[in-house]
């Protein structure tokens, strides 16, 4: 996992590779576009690409009306801006129209660390989650991100895929297929399964290397679809385990240790999580001080894991 590279870069890639092949791809920003690296699109196709300004409810309801007209529209925002601000126009308009408009929330979780609490998104995965019609994406590495942005494409709906700032360590392979809901399972063990998604998988891989020299086996599994959730599969994949931790860098509530659990209610199989407890996040000097404060890190997983052995 040494090298690292940017899902935003890889998102906004992707989006010029996509729109060279399929001329129904639009793009539409609200003033960030360096920052989600929509401007990308914008630099090779000036004319299918919309700047809305600071304007999220009406880039959304726009979104809408390309979808209608024939387009594939891609929305681009801050995730807090972005699951928050056109709430109302995703569910009323988007989801209930079933629409085919892709929304990219970007700078997700802590990793916006400079700006505070009013910049990172700890809760849009459980809003999105929530809106019926809508399909969840949250991708772990760059090679995932350019998946979801070719899965969103291609699925008829509304989709919501989230990305962070930050450099992630690369995690699969290459020449892995993207199969929506389906789990990843990127190291497998026999005494505890650790489910994490996004930055959080490359976390769980080092924790469970940590319990391994401690010699503790540990599968850890990869969760890119949050919704549809694969309650099924989580359940097979934590059959016969000793124990049961979720990963991520968001609420526990509404999240993946939320649907995990309903995954495993009737499995009598020990559970606990790593995550924001019901918090706001706030300024750091790096996205690593954040994570730190609140208790998603390596340690935090191995010593959770350690805890229900």
């Amino acid at each position: 996992m040494s090298n690292t590279q940017s899902q935003r870069l890889a998102y906004g890639e992707e989006l010029v590779a996509l729109g060279r092949e399929n001329r129904d791809i639009v793009v539409l920003e609200a003033d960030l576009g360096k920052s989600t690296m929509s401007y990308l699109f914008q630099q090779e196709f000036p004319e299918r690409y919309f700047e809305m300004g600071i304007a999220e409810q009406n880039m959304v309801s726009t979104a809408a009306g390309l979808a209608v007209s024939g387009k594939i529209a891609f929305c681009n925002s801050f995730a807090v801006f972005a699951a928050g601000r056109p709430y109302d126009q995703i569910r009323q308009t988007i989801s209930v129209g079933k629409l085919n408009v892709k929304i990219c929330g970007s700078s997700a979780g802590l990793s916006d660390f400079g700006d505070g609490s009013s910049h990172q998104a700890v809760e849009d995965v459980a809003i999105m989650s929530a809106i019926p019609n809508m399909t969840v994406l949250t991708p772990c590495d760059a090679r995932e991100t350019r998946q979801c942005v070719r899965a969103a494409a291609e699925i008829q709906g509304p989709v919501y895929i989230r990305v962070l700032r930050n450099d992630l360590p690369d995690l699969l392979p290459e020449g892995t297929e993207f199969r929506l809901g389906a789990p990843r399972v990127l190291k497998d063990g026999s005494d505890a399964a650790i489910f994490a998604h996004g930055a959080m998988t490359a976390r769980a891989m080092e924790a469970a290397d940590a319990l391994e020299r401690d010699g503790i086996s540990a599968r850890v599994v990869n969760l890119c679809t949050m919704k549809p959730f694969p309650y099924e599969a989580i359940a097979q994949l934590a059959e016969g385990m000793r124990a049961v931790v979720t990963a991520e860098e968001h609420n526990y509530i509404g999240g993946l240790a939320s649907q995990t659990a309903l995954a495993l209610r009737k499995a009598g199989i020990p559970m606990d999580y790593v995550a924001i407890n019901d918090a706001f996040g706030q300024s750091a000097h790096s996205p690593e001080e954040l994570l730190e404060y609140y208790g998603l890190t390596k340690e935090h997983i191995a010593e959770k894991v350690k805890g229900l052995l």
